[in-house]
C-alpha cells in the first residue's frame, strides 16, 4: 500500500505499527532542515510544489519502489512552505519482511523523489535574502 501527503503545517509522522507480523522492518526517514546551507546560515526553507502534479509523482515513484524492492507499504509526508530550522520537511516510513530491501527501497525512493518530484526549495537567510537551494549530493 502506499500514502503519499504533501502537506503544510508540522508533519505529524505515521504511527508504528506493532500489529505487522510478516515484516521484520519498519524503516522510518525523517528529514529536517539544516541550519547551514552553501556555507551559510539560514532561518528557514521553504518549499513550493507544482500543483496537482507534485503528489501525483510522488505516488507513482512510491508504486514503483514497492514493486522494484519487493517492501509491502511505503508512507510520505512531504511538506510545502516555511519550515524552520530543526523541523522535519519530509517523513518516509517503509515496511518490509528484511531489513535490506527496506534500506535499498528507502535509498531509492528518495533519490528519485528529489530527482523527480516537482517541488523546489528556498533557501532564507538571516538578513532575508532568499535563493534557490539545489541539493546535489545524494
Amino acid at each position: 500500500m502506499v500514502k503519499v501527503e504533501i502537506i503544510k503545517g508540522p508533519i505529524f509522522p505515521f504511527p508504528a505499527d506493532n500489529e505487522r507480523t510478516d515484516e521484520g522492518a519498519e524503516l522510518t526517514f525523517n528529514g529536517r532542515v539544516r541550519s547551514i546551507e552553501d556555507d551559510k546560515e539560514i532561518t528557514d526553507l521553504e518549499y513550493e510544489q507544482y500543483d496537482g502534479m507534485a503528489e501525483k509523482e510522488l505516488k507513482i515513484i512510491a508504486e514503483e519502489t514497492i514493486n522494484k524492492f519487493s517492501v509491502h507499504d511505503l508512507f510520505c509526508k512531504h511538506r510545502v512552505g516555511k519550515v524552520k530550522v530543526g523541523e522535519v520537511s519530509l517523513h518516509v516510513v517503509i515496511w518490509s519482511k528484511h531489513r535490506k530491501e527496506g534500506l535499498d527501497a528507502m535509498t531509492y525512493f528518495i533519490s528519485e523523489l528529489k530527482r523527480k518530484v516537482p517541488i523546489w526549495k528556498w533557501a532564507i537567510h538571516k538578513d532575508g535574502t532568499k535563493v534557490p537551494s539545489d541539493c546535489t549530493h545524494q
